[in-house]
């Protein structure tokens, strides 16, 4: 029986996740950006409800999409600063006249997880040391 993790991708299923990954991503940052000006502006919620929906909903997927990859996402760094944005967004309505704060604290969080070293990124709070996930599709 061979070793998935060892397998090759193809070239074409390596394009189509690569391209649905980046585009789920780009859904997610326009999202992101849609919400948290309607956020940081006190607009009205009809205003940016649609892109705080995208912002969600493409972020599930992100998220589900890295945990079925290797379930190690939760353990790594990466993944533990991912959940804890969400934590933080569940502070919202607890702390409402922080919303402001906690956007750019959340999009802070954001840029550490998606641009510092992958030896930050893939640290495991578990092992105590970096573990190297199953071949990643950039996107």
């Amino acid at each position: 029986m061979k070793n998935k993790d060892k397998m090759p991708v193809s070239e074409g299923r390596f394009w189509v996740e690569r391209i649905s990954k980046t585009s789920l991503r780009a859904i997610h940052i326009i999202g992101v950006v849609g919400s948290g000006g309607g956020i940081m502006f006190d607009l009205d919620l009809s205003l940016w409800f649609n892109y705080w929906l995208a912002a969600v909903c493409s972020g599930v997927l992100l998220m589900s999409w890295e945990i079925i990859r290797d379930w190690r996402w939760l353990i790594q760094l990466k993944g533990v600063l991912t959940l804890l944005k969400v934590v933080l967004l569940g502070f919202f309505i607890q702390i409402s006249q922080c919303k402001s704060e906690l956007v750019i604290f959340i999009i802070l969080l954001s840029v550490i997880v998606s641009h510092d070293s992958a030896g930050l990124r893939h640290y495991s709070i578990v092992h105590r040391k970096v573990i190297q996930s199953r071949k990643e599709i950039k996107g």
